[in-house]
């Protein structure tokens, strides 16, 4: 079950030649794969990419009335080995995965790809996390490119030019054999806008005819003497036919500006940003027609120096607009102009943050600062100041506005708000009773992982020391298996185990006879990523095989002891099994598989069938926890082990209890977290559960029409005491 549904959308994919296409960048970019004549697609969700893997699901059956095939795969790495069908055969063939993580974990299969080289158009789509949005480190894909080889796009961020730099890619991939990485920054995966569409295309060569007529060309194949050819033909072949094809199909765009002793180059996905800086500044239209010459690299790698001679030539100076470090694209262009004898001046980093995302604040104070060194009469005037009248009535003058300026500022007057789980999260309670386990044992080591999990590093938990990738948290604590008083623990999702973590954490933990604990936090999906099956999900996917136990596949690689926990939120019960991990006698890899459904992913499950059985007159039940205020001491022991959202203070309305109570707001679930971490902390009695009946039965009715009129009649007995008492 994913984020969102995009049936409704994908019937947009069916429409053909001269209509108009309307929608979110994501859906174009599949919509460009269908009419390049795609043959196979796969990848690996992750942010700002997932919505592209969601998509294509929902497009199954179009998919196959074109016979393209289309598969999640098991990790980047998978999907970018599935380019090896481009390799021998005609087809096109395209996947997509999270950028710079994804391409990490894939840079194995990319470099052989980029080496041999490719016969069908190979396209890699890479979703650029980079920027104040990420949840990454902050790292750019240009590396990656220039050490493989390997051609990058960057189109600027409207649904036209990212269509026709799909279409642009596949063939630039054939007439250079290389394969061509599509970078999409997050506001192109999620712009909006229109284009005129062209029909379907069915794969011209199918992998099916390729399973018929099977090829083989060692010279493809990486090994020696043929990967050392491989280099040359790189720059003796592959590249010129990249630059050639690059000028001919003028991928690079200039606009010129009437400002023609000066320019800006930029990388293409910084262009709408620009645009509104220069807009800002008084030097752009609002149509976009800029008034400084541009050149937009819609292509950053390879660079095609005669492009940037030309631009350059006979220009005082020259900004280049490079977002994110190391400066490669500025480093280029001045060994470019410096070969070339062009003495035009190149600003970049010199005016613009060395790193940080290129806000368009950041980029319009790079542009100013730019244009008062080398063209100040093209910055508007600053107004005067008005003179004042000296006949008008003198007032009090008001007092002026501070604005915070700084994070230490903002700090003052805004609390901080750590990132957290979800209302009613099962991962909230495992890191509750691992807590309490500490408390009675001491601290541990402990090393965590991707996913949602990672939030236990931050208040109010405070757990963990470290994080090295996903499915990594077991073998990022493979060095601490010595002998010692206290035993690691690691920590991993189900999604970063059937990623990476079988075999690189528990399979290594196991043939290292590894004596610390691992605990597997199973919420049934790959949630971090929108909430995709995996081979362990409960539900019944049609097209996926799941239902695969991951204790089947724990036992399978050797580990013994191993425990599994059906309920997370069975505090003392996961404290008990924690607590017997860190302390037994037996030796060898300590596992526990705590297993409990994602509350956001069974809330969107069951909200709908809650909500068809109210309006259909079906009785419904609705949980709900609340705090007696009369009864909590205001020890609050329930908010400190928790963090829920749902979970919060309120004015005790008792004069002689000045501390406040804990108070639980309507966005609850009805998890129960709360009440089963007061009561493995202190025993806290205060929690109570209501269930709200929707359409109760006619006893129903009565019973509660009973009970109002006894409570009604005590809580008059009770005022009326009160007052007795006051007088």
């Amino acid at each position: 079950m994913a984020e969102r549904s995009f049936k409704k959308e994908v019937q947009q994919l069916r429409i053909g030649a001269g209509e108009e296409f309307r929608g979110e960048g994501i859906l174009a970019v599949t919509k460009a794969l269908l009419q390049s004549g795609v043959g196979y697609v796969a990848g690996y969700q992750g942010s700002p990419i997932s919505h592209l893997m969601d998509v294509l699901a929902d497009a199954k059956d179009i998919l196959e009335e074109l016979d393209v095939h289309f598969e999640a795969s098991a990790s980047e790495a998978t999907a970018a080995a599935t380019l090896a069908a481009s390799v021998m055969y005609p087809i096109r063939g395209a996947v997509t995965w999270k950028s710079t993580v994804g391409t990490n974990v894939a840079s194995d299969a990319l470099a052989n790809l980029a080496s041999g080289g490719v016969t069908g158009g190979a396209l890699i789509i890479v979703g650029e996390d980079y920027g104040e949005g990420s949840s990454i480190m902050q790292e750019r894909s240009h590396a990656f490119a220039m050490k493989s080889q390997i051609w990058l796009l960057d189109p600027r961020p409207n649904l036209e030019s990212m269509v026709k730099a799909v279409e642009d890619g596949f063939a630039l991939s054939e007439a250079s054999k290389t394969p061509v990485m599509l970078q999409l920054r997050i506001r192109g995966c999620h712009v909006h806008g229109r284009f005129i569409a062209s029909d379907n295309r069915r794969p011209a060569f199918t992998l099916a005819q390729a399973l018929e007529a099977p090829r083989r060309d060692t010279s493809r194949i990486v090994l020696p003497p043929a990967s050392f050819l491989h280099e040359q033909e790189k720059i003796r072949d592959r590249w010129p036919a990249a630059i050639e094809f690059i000028k001919s199909r003028k991928l690079n765009e200039h606009f010129p500006g009437e400002l023609g002793d000066v320019g800006i180059i930029l990388q293409g996905g910084l262009y709408n940003g620009v645009i509104r800086a220069l807009q800002l500044l008084g030097l752009a239209d609002h149509f976009g027609n800029s008034r400084i010459p541009l050149y937009v690299m819609n292509v950053t790698y390879p660079v095609i120096e005669d492009e940037v001679i030309a631009f350059c030539q006979g220009k005082r100076a020259v900004l280049m607009m490079e977002e994110g470090q190391p400066d490669y694209l500025e480093q280029n262009l001045h060994a470019i102009l410096r070969r070339a004898g062009v003495q035009t001046r190149l600003a970049g980093k010199d005016v613009l943050p060395m790193a940080g995302e290129y806000t368009t604040q950041v980029m319009r104070e790079g542009l100013r600062a730019f244009l008062a060194s080398h063209r100040p009469d093209a910055l508007p005037a600053e107004p005067a100041a008005a003179q004042p009248d000296i006949t008008e009535i003198k007032r009090p003058k008001p007092q002026p506005i501070v604005f915070h300026k700084t994070a230490a500022d903002l700090a003052q007057v805004v609390p901080a708000r750590p990132a957290g789980f979800c209302t009613g999260c099962p991962e909230r309670p495992i890191f509750s009773a691992l807590t309490l386990a500490q408390e009675k044992l001491g601290q541990h080591h402990i090393s965590c992982d991707i996913g949602c999990h990672l939030f236990s590093i931050l208040p109010p938990f405070n757990l963990g020391a470290t994080t090295m990738g996903y499915g990594l948290g077991a073998s990022s604590a493979a060095a601490f298996n010595v002998p010692a008083a206290k035993r690691p623990i690691s920590i991993m999702g189900d999604g970063g185990f059937w990623h990476n973590g079988l075999a690189s954490g528990i399979g290594n933990a196991v043939f290292n006879k590894y004596d610390g604990v691992i605990v597997i936090v199973d919420n049934y999906y790959s949630s971090a990523t929108g909430g995709q099956d995996i081979l362990s999900s409960r539900a019944d996917n049609p097209d996926r095989s799941t239902n695969n136990p991951i204790e089947a596949a724990v036992r399978g690689v050797g580990v013994r002891w191993l425990r599994v926990i059906d309920r997370t939120y069975d505090v003392a019960r996961v404290r008990a099994v924690i607590e017997d991990a860190l302390t037994t006698d037996e030796k060898g890899p300590k596992v526990i598989i705590a297993q409990s459904e994602c509350m956001l992913n069974k809330q969107r499950r069951i909200k709908p069938l809650f909500n068809q059985a109210v309006k259909a007159g079906r009785r419904a039940i609705k949980e709900r926890f609340g705090v007696d205020p009369d009864v909590c001491t205001g020890d609050h022991a329930c908010i400190r082990l928790s963090g829920c959202p749902s979970l919060s203070i309120k004015d005790s309305g008792d004069p002689l209890k000045e501390d406040p109570v804990a108070h639980v707001e309507s966005s609850c679930v009805g998890c129960g977290n709360c009440g089963e971490v007061a009561h493995a902390a202190v025993l806290c009695p205060s929690f109570y559960r209501a269930d709200i009946v929707h359409n109760p039965g006619r006893a129903e009715r009565l019973m509660a029409r009973l009970r109002g009129a006894v409570i009604g009649y005590l809580q008059r007995r009770r005022a009326t005491r009160l007052t007795r008492y006051a007088l």
